[in-house]
């Protein structure tokens, strides 16, 4: 733990490490597995994605012929902004607390995270933190030992498995039930949501160009959501199976190139889960070249966002050199098992004067 933090959780490990060296000599190949636990499905969401689905592919078509010019233009732009609320927002500021945000911030990124559509900031982070703790295992909600198609959408289809609850409610959310903004959010979601997330992207574009009700609600509501939500399931599904492992070859994710040219920032997915606690989630100079650090980069050059967490070259030449002998990072900043090499090499810039 940093000396004088109060930033502290639980043990997050991608392996289940209780063992007094951190599981480094622990063989955690045996835990890349599933039991084989026949799956039940949820029949009412399975027909729900088939719906949207199969709207986003009318909304590709009103898109390509229906569309006015200024919402052909201001399309991409939305895209980025819903990415935004769940790679910025849900993943780096409050599932690894890779950099801190003023009020102001947390609001953008609460109404950005509304946006997309993909539960509550708590409800994600609780996910995404079981997710590095039990990589590829029945305790991980998004388990690509069962194959790319449930790692992508069939983990929604489907019941949860017994592990994944067991394990969910044992993880520290000690930080997000501190932050008031994220409890309000949960609190009301239900009621944001639609608002933020289909009633606001259908309404804007009818009011401010004139788009007709059918295109709006069709291409800035439904296809924009559908898109941004198989662009965020790459990540469980693709990046934890086609690619590169340059970090750690013991590890199932990959850097994914796909998703690197997106330039969304969630392509050096191997990495990442090495070094959880990068703001970047890439390494320095030209990795680092995506939306959403550029985003969190402008916030830090305004002094909304601060404590931006960063990994030194040295650190991750090191890590590299001893890439395969079994060690796994922990999930984020402040974890109480995280090594005093790994806080003593991160970079922490934007930092407040304490008064």
């Amino acid at each position: 733990m940093p000396p004088n933090s109060k930033d502290t959780t639980g043990v997050l490990y991608e392996s289940d490490a209780e063992t007094v060296d951190g599981g480094l000599i622990k063989d955690i190949g045996q835990l890349k597995t599933t039991d084989g636990r026949k799956l039940q499905l949820v029949w009412l969401n399975i027909v729900l994605f088939v719906i949207l689905h199969l709207s986003a592919l009318y909304g590709i078509w009103l898109l390509m012929t229906k569309a006015m010019l200024t919402t052909i233009l201001v399309f991409p732009f939305a895209m980025i902004f819903t990415a935004l609320g769940i790679s910025g927002g849900a993943h780096r500021l409050w599932a690894h607390r890779t950099f801190k945000a003023n009020v102001p911030l947390r609001l953008i990124f609460l109404f950005l995270n509304t946006l997309a559509f993909q539960d509550a900031v708590y409800i994600w982070a609780r996910d995404h933190r079981v997710h590095h703790k039990y990589s590829e295992t029945d305790a991980d909600p998004y388990n690509s030992e069962r194959g790319w198609f449930f790692s992508h959408i069939g983990w929604l289809c489907v019941r949860k498995h017994p592990q994944v609850v067991e394990k969910g409610k044992q993880i520290d959310l000690s930080d997000l039930e501190q932050d008031r903004l994220v409890m309000f959010q949960k609190k009301y979601y239900m009621l944001l949501m639609p608002l933020i997330c289909f009633v606001m992207p259908t309404v804007l574009p009818m009011y401010l160009w004139g788009e007709s009700f059918n295109v709006s609600f069709q291409v800035m509501a439904l296809l924009r959501w559908v898109t941004v939500l198989n662009l965020i399931w790459l990540v469980n599904s693709s990046a934890h199976m086609y690619g590169k492992r340059p970090y750690d070859k013991k590890i199932s994710p990959t850097d994914e190139s796909f998703l690197i040219w997106l330039r969304f920032g969630e392509g050096y997915h191997n990495y990442h889960h090495v070094f959880p606690w990068d703001y970047k989630s890439a390494e320095l100079g030209p990795y680092s070249r995506d939306v959403t650090t550029a985003f969190i980069n402008f916030f830090a050059w305004l002094g909304w966002a601060y404590d931006l967490k960063s990994v030194s070259p040295d650190l991750v030449r090191r890590r590299v050199q001893r890439t395969g002998d079994g060690s796994h990072p922990v999930w984020g900043w402040g974890d109480k098992d995280q090594c005093s090499e790994d806080v003593a090499d991160t970079t922490i810039t934007h930092q407040r004067a304490v008064l």
